[in-house]
C-alpha cells in the first residue's frame, strides 16, 4: 500500500493508491480521505495520520487476503458439506441404500455436527468417537436410549466413507475415523416362536385377511420385503416352485425393484402342497375380486394385495400383524421373528446350518452361524454324546 498527502482547498488529504477488480483486471485509483487539518501549522499531524491511515489499511488488505486464502481453502469445508457432497456422488447405488443413508444424515449427522460448525480441519479421532458415544448411549430419536449396533456401523460407514472422499481429493492428509471405535455390543438374541406356537397362531388368525401371507412366511422364512414382493409370475404352479426375485421395501417411500438383498437371496424355493393350494385359492379370490371391481382394480401381479388388488404396504402388514398376536393374547415377536422362528425350528431339527443358509437366502453360511450358530443345539449334543461313548 502506497499513498502520499496532498493539498485540496487550503486542506490536507490522504491519497491511497488502491487497486480494484475490474472484470478480471486489477485497476488502479486514487482514494481521497481528509484529514480535516487546514494546511497552515498542521503537516506533522497530518503525516502522522498518513502514516496511521497507510498502516490500518495495509492490515485491511492482509485480512482480506487472510479471508481469501480461508475461503479457498477446502479444508476450511464444514464436514456437514463434505458429507452431503459425498452422498450427491453415491448415484449409483439403489434406492434403498440411498434412502437409507439420506435418513442417516438428516437425522443424526448433521443435527451434531452442524450444531458444532465442524470444520474438515478440525475433524479428529476424539471428535468422531464422542460423536459415535453420544449415539450409542441416546441416540434414538423417541428418547428411549441409543442407537442399535447396526445404525451405529451404519454411521461410522457414512463418515468414513465421506473422509476417504476428501482423502483422495487431497482435501485433508489422512482419515481419522478408521481408529474410530464401535461399542461392543452383546449379539441380538431374537426371539422366535416354537413350531407348536406357529400352528397356534396360524389355527388362530385362519380367518384373518393376512393369514396367508403369516402362513407363506411362516413356511419359507422370508423377509418382508421379500414376502410383499412375491408376484404371480414367480409362482410356478407347474413344477411347484417359488421363486424370490422382487422385494417391496420401504425407508422413506415405498420402493419396488427386481433385485434381492444379496445374490443368495435370488433363490427357488419348493412349493408344498399346502402352500399351493393355498396360493391357488388366492389367485382364484383376486380373478373374482377384479371382476367384481371392474375398472376399478388396481390390477398388477403382487400375490398379497387388498380386495380391490392394492399391494399391501411394509407399515400396514408390520402393524397388523402386532395387532393380531395381541387379538389373540400371543407373544409378542416382530413379523421378521417368523423368519428367526424358521431358521431355529430346522436347526433343532438336526438340518445343517449350510442348509438353512440356502434356504433362507443368507449372504454365505457366517452370517447364518453369526445369528443361529448358538441354536445349533442337538448335533452339539450328538458330538459332545459321540465324543463321550454314548450312542447318538
Amino acid at each position: 500500500m502506497t499513498g502520499s498527502l496532498q493539498i485540496k482547498n487550503n486542506k490536507y488529504y490522504v491519497v491511497l493508491n488502491v487497486y480494484e477488480d475490474n472484470n478480471g483486471k486489477l485497476k488502479r485509483k486514487a482514494k481521497w480521505i481528509s484529514t480535516g487539518l487546514t494546511v497552515k501549522g498542521n503537516k506533522t499531524r497530518a503525516q502522522k495520520i498518513l502514516r496511521e491511515t497507510l498502516a490500518e489499511y495495509e492490515q485491511r488488505e492482509a485480512d482480506e487476503a487472510e479471508r481469501r486464502q480461508h475461503e479457498n481453502d477446502p479444508s476450511n469445508m464444514l464436514l456437514i458439506d463434505a458429507v452431503q457432497q459425498w452422498f450427491d456422488s453415491k448415484t449409483k447405488v439403489d434406492e434403498v441404500t440411498r434412502q437409507g443413508y439420506e435418513t442417516l444424515i438428516n437425522s443424526h449427522i448433521k443435527p451434531y455436527f452442524a450444531s458444532k460448525k465442524t470444520k474438515l480441519n478440525e475433524v479428529d479421532k476424539d471428535l468422531l468417537q464422542a460423536f459415535i458415544n453420544q449415539k450409542a448411549k441416546s441416540g434414538r430419536l423417541d428418547g428411549k436410549g441409543g442407537l442399535a449396533p447396526r445404525s451405529l456401523k451404519l454411521l461410522k460407514n457414512v463418515l468414513t466413507q465421506t473422509l476417504d472422499k476428501c482423502v483422495a481429493e487431497k482435501i485433508i492428509p489422512n482419515n481419522p475415523c478408521q481408529f474410530v471405535e464401535l461399542p461392543t455390543c452383546e449379539r441380538y438374541q431374537s426371539n422366535y416362536y416354537t413350531t407348536e406356537q406357529i400352528d397356534t397362531l396360524l389355527g388362530a388368525i385362519k380367518d384373518e385377511p393376512l393369514y396367508p401371507l403369516v402362513r407363506v412366511t411362516s413356511v419359507y422364512g422370508l423377509r418382508r420385503s421379500e414376502v410383499l414382493g412375491l408376484r404371480w409370475c414367480s409362482v410356478n404352479f407347474v413344477n411347484d416352485t417359488i421363486t424370490i426375485e422382487h422385494t417391496i421395501a420401504k425407508v422413506k417411500t415405498v420402493i419396488a425393484k427386481d433385485k434381492t438383498k444379496n445374490k443368495t437371496s435370488r433363490r427357488t424355493l419348493p412349493m408344498t402342497p399346502e402352500i399351493k393350494s393355498l396360493l391357488q385359492s388366492l389367485k382364484s379370490q383376486q380373478g373374482e375380486n377384479k371382476e367384481a371391481y371392474g375398472n376399478t382394480y388396481n390390477d398388477n401381479d403382487y400375490v398379497f394385495v387388498w380386495e380391490d388388488g392394492r399391494p399391501y404396504s411394509p407399515d400396514y402388514v408390520s402393524r397388523t400383524f402386532s395387532h393380531l398376536l395381541q387379538k389373540y393374547g400371543m407373544p409378542h415377536i416382530r413379523l421378521h421373528d417368523l423368519r428367526h422362528s424358521v431358521a431355529s425350528n430346522l436347526l433343532n431339527a438336526n438340518y445343517q446350518l449350510s442348509d438353512v443358509s440356502s434356504y433362507l437366502g443368507h449372504s454365505s453360511i457366517k452370517t447364518t452361524a453369526d445369528i443361529y450358530g448358538h441354536l445349533d443345539n442337538r448335533r452339539k449334543l450328538g458330538m459332545a454324546e459321540a465324543l463321550s461313548g454314548h450312542s447318538v
